[in-house]
């Protein structure tokens, strides 16, 4: 199902006079942050094979990002583990090339879509499983889901994998102003600020298509939540969401740091 990415690898000094070093202090934690992600995520079965990716800009650069190699399961990677590449394919630091589908959703993304500094991108099962249904995917009738009122979109043209440019522009122009992207008949992405945001929102994206998918399972009608409590939850819940989600990194990396400190590596 997936494909590597033939790229050039390239150890020209980016940094300047007011970027960081790619070797550095801020760099490296952007680095330990995603892998302690990949690491839960695995923990939590939200991604499939070696075929989902996780990306973020580099600390102080908009023209590079981190993203996970090809060919290695969430569980295995390490902060060292992760490339940096440009927009045109080249590997900047790190051995080992991006899956073709990684480089050409995450670079149009982050080049196309300035504000998503961070990119998740999986096939976790209840949000994939509800992609696939008819009609929008996601009801917003229980209070998690309300967390995502207002910020989702849904790209319903699926052209299979995407290995080129048009592809990865398609799905970057179907985002607008939305945080969370339902692919039809392929998965989700999230979009987010920081890595912290990103995590926070696809746990509980996973957690709220759940409840979703066992409530449908009754049989019975689900009922969304009226739009305006819908829209005043949301306010509430988007006021303290950004510390609320740096308190949630820093909790996985306490686990992680007691159970598989190697993520550090």
């Amino acid at each position: 199902m997936a494909h590597s990415l033939n790229t050039s690898s390239t150890a020209t000094d980016r940094s300047g006079p007011n970027q960081p070093d790619l070797d550095g202090e801020e760099v490296w934690q952007a680095r330990a942050d995603l892998a302690a992600c990949f690491r839960m995520a695995a923990r939590y079965g939200l991604e499939e094979g070696i075929c989902n990716h996780f990306s973020a800009l580099v600390p102080g650069y908009d023209d590079l990002f981190i993203v996970n190699p090809y060919g290695y399961a969430f569980r295995e990677l390490t902060a060292s583990k992760l490339l940096i590449c440009d927009f045109h394919g080249n590997v900047v630091a790190g051995e080992g090339a991006p899956e073709a589908t990684a480089f050409y959703i995450h670079a149009r993304i982050h080049k196309q879509v300035p504000r998503a500094r961070v990119a998740f991108h999986t096939h976790m099962p209840y949000a994939t499983a509800l992609s696939m249904t008819e009609g929008d995917p996601l009801i917003f009738a229980g209070q998690t889901a309300l967390k995502f009122y207002g910020r989702t979109a849904y790209d319903r043209n699926y052209n299979g994998l995407a290995l080129d440019e048009r592809e990865g522009d398609r799905i970057a122009a179907a985002i607008g102003d939305a945080d969370i992207v339902f692919m039809k008949h392929h998965g989700v992405m999230v979009l987010a600020p920081n890595i912290a945001e990103a995590w926070d929102d696809l746990y509980y994206l996973e957690r709220a298509c759940h409840v979703q998918t066992l409530a449908l399972s009754t049989g019975r009608q689900v009922l969304p939540v009226a739009s305006e409590i819908a829209e005043a939850a949301y306010q509430q819940m988007r006021e303290g969401d950004p510390e609320s989600a740096r308190l949630h990194l820093e909790a996985i990396k306490r686990m992680l740091d007691a159970e598989e400190p190697h993520y550090r590596d």
